[in-house]
């Protein structure tokens, strides 16, 4: 069998006496979507951050190909609802932005660039500012500049929250073509239940005071998915149900 990509054993983050995350436990293998589904303040974002190596569990570990995460990597980039675009530079030169600590030559970064750019369609738009984009063209930029380092890990901090309803699920079809081109492996925490379904292999429900994960829940259905399929809704109201059963479980302990 395969080993993970991935792999958390009994991580758990504090700060002071406060707990954030609790004893996680994950094995995130190669080619994946992965969802972390769960309410605001939870501890996804922290969990998140600690697979990038932008923080450091309290304990517990966490490898990626077997080698312990102590710091960020080019492997491993992270994809937020902050584009993080940079205003002055054009929409090629933000792409080339991150290839420029690559033994890439000026051609091969450019070229590279436009490779990734016309994947998510926006070929046309090369010289561009990011404040003449809309949000969704300046996320798939951000997505273009995510492909571009060619990383073996993208970890998405529910990315698309902030853009409206018909947007995102654009650009959720576009990253699951993506997903499929790349054969990336993708981890995304979302508070959207029909996001992680439609994105998702399999999904991980965590709630908070501490942030622990309570389910795991697998989605075998094949990409891309109907929203309006009786699996989704079931799927859907499956995971539902799952979280007030917790919930009334707390109340009455």
């Amino acid at each position: 069998m395969a080993k993970p990509l991935i792999q958390l054993k009994q991580v758990s983050k504090s700060y002071g006496q406060e707990v954030i995350v609790k004893d996680i436990n994950l094995s995130i293998y190669k080619g994946e979507t992965i969802a972390i589904l769960g309410k605001s303040g939870c501890g996804k974002s922290t969990l998140l951050n600690m697979i990038g190596g932008f923080d450091k569990p309290t304990s517990g570990t966490i490898t990626m190909n077997q080698n312990e995460v102590k710091s960020p990597s080019k492997t491993c980039v992270m994809l937020m609802q902050d584009y993080g675009l940079l205003p002055w530079r054009s929409v090629q030169k933000n792409v080339e932005l991150a290839l420029e600590g690559l033994p890439l030559s000026r051609q091969q970064r450019s070229e590279r660039a436009l490779h990734y750019l016309k994947m998510v369609g926006l070929d046309d738009k090369l010289d561009a500012l990011p404040h003449e984009l809309s949000g969704g063209m300046q996320q798939r930029v951000a997505i273009a500049r995510a492909l571009a380092i060619q990383p073996e890990v993208i970890l998405m901090d529910e990315p698309f929250a902030a853009l409206d309803a018909l947007t995102r699920y654009y650009l959720q079809d576009e990253l699951v073509r993506l997903q499929h081109n790349e054969q990336a492996t993708i981890l995304l925490v979302t508070h959207d239940i029909e996001e992680a379904i439609y994105l998702a292999d399999r999904i991980y429900l965590m709630e908070s005071q501490p942030g622990r994960i309570f389910q795991e829940i697998t989605i075998p259905k094949a990409k891309p998915r109907d929203r309006a399929d009786r699996d989704f809704q079931h799927y859907r109201k499956l995971i539902l149900e799952q979280f007030q059963t917790t919930h009334l479980d707390r109340l009455h302990n």
